[in-house]
């Protein structure tokens, strides 16, 4: 039987403006699906586009100098991109949510968490405040806040960074969302904490049956949450597969070069591999391939001319032209 697709995305660009007529493209040509009921993981190193992905779907940037020009993201049915304000505020925080990098600075600062959390509950549910607040004593405890009628009546500052985190998947799960986008939700938190607050979203995302984009730049939580997996790389995706496969047998030599740098018990290995060079700048993208001036098979096709993403076996997408055969 075929997965229900969730929420499609095809050929998403998402440029940058710096006056009227110059600007940098920060992604182009983004298509994937997610399927109901399942964690898809979004990896890279900073600077690929990871976050401006998530941000276009959300359509979070109004007030930023970034703009969508071309592509759509359906949800449940409803082009996300180019949808009315009023569209777009009865699904963001309803049928979808965002779980932000740094809690400190998404959490209001002048707010006590109750009213924060009412706000966002009364918005999409036809509750009272009275039983709004009891809805949300309920879902900080369901995240495993212990005494939640204090937690409320704080403010931001006076958490601690692990249990920020929790009140945001709080407030993100408060309206049961469709879909969650959880943007490298772990990144500030030590590995104690970190594995609780994963374990929690995997918890959570079962007994909802909700759907979650995990984006990180950790290979691990990648390993232990997903079902498959996107590799992003200079605001393109160069490889899609099943967790499984990926880890077994990446095919872009940019992904085998993640993989061969996450550290491995017992190996014996003592200097691990890295990827020399770094992200290319947004304003001068190299021609052909983007990652053919940091890999070491690159050919002069790879430097002239740009490969596109095409399925290499079932399940798996790459973007290169040593998997393609030419």
């Amino acid at each position: 039987m075929p997965q229900e697709i969730l929420l499609s995305v095809k050929d998403l660009r998402t440029d940058f403006y710096s006056s009227k007529t110059s600007f940098v493209t920060a992604i182009q040509d983004v298509s994937f699906d997610i399927y109901r009921g399942e964690i898809l993981g979004l990896v890279g190193e900073s600077g690929c586009g990871k976050s401006v992905t998530s941000l276009s779907i959300m359509q979070l940037l109004k007030d930023t100098p970034g703009k969508i020009a071309n592509g759509s993201a359906v949800l449940d049915g409803v082009n996300l991109i180019g949808a009315s304000d009023a569209v777009i505020r009865d699904i963001r925080g309803g049928k979808m949510s965002m779980i932000f990098q740094e809690p400190m600075s998404a959490l209001n600062p002048a707010m006590r968490i109750d009213k924060q959390m009412i706000e966002t509950i009364c918005l999409h549910q036809d509750l009272s405040k009275e039983q709004a607040l009891a809805h949300a004593a309920e879902m900080l405890k369901k995240v495993g806040i212990p005494d939640p009628s204090r937690i409320l009546k704080n403010y931001p500052h006076q958490l601690s960074g692990g249990m920020s985190q929790r009140v945001m998947i709080a407030m993100a799960l408060s309206n049961d969302p469709k879909l969650l986008i959880a943007d490298e939700p772990t990144t500030a938190l030590d590995v104690t904490i970190q594995a609780q607050i994963l374990d929690l979203m995997k918890k959570l995302q079962k007994e909802a049956n909700s759907s979650i984009l995990l984006i990180t730049h950790d290979l691990g939580v990648v390993a232990e949450m997903c079902t498959r997996v996107i590799v992003m790389y200079a605001g393109k995706i160069v490889e899609m597969a099943p967790v499984e496969k990926l880890f077994a047998n990446p095919s872009h030599p940019y992904t085998q070069g993640l993989i061969a740098s996450v550290p491995k018990l017992g190996s014996g290995v003592k200097v691990l591999p890295s990827i020399p060079g770094s992200v290319p700048d947004l304003a001068s993208m190299p021609s052909g391939c983007r990652f053919a001036p940091r890999c070491k098979y690159a050919t002069d096709q790879c430097r002239t001319q740009e490969p596109q993403l095409v399925e290499i076996a079932k399940d798996q997408k790459c973007r290169c032209w040593l998997t393609q055969g030419e």
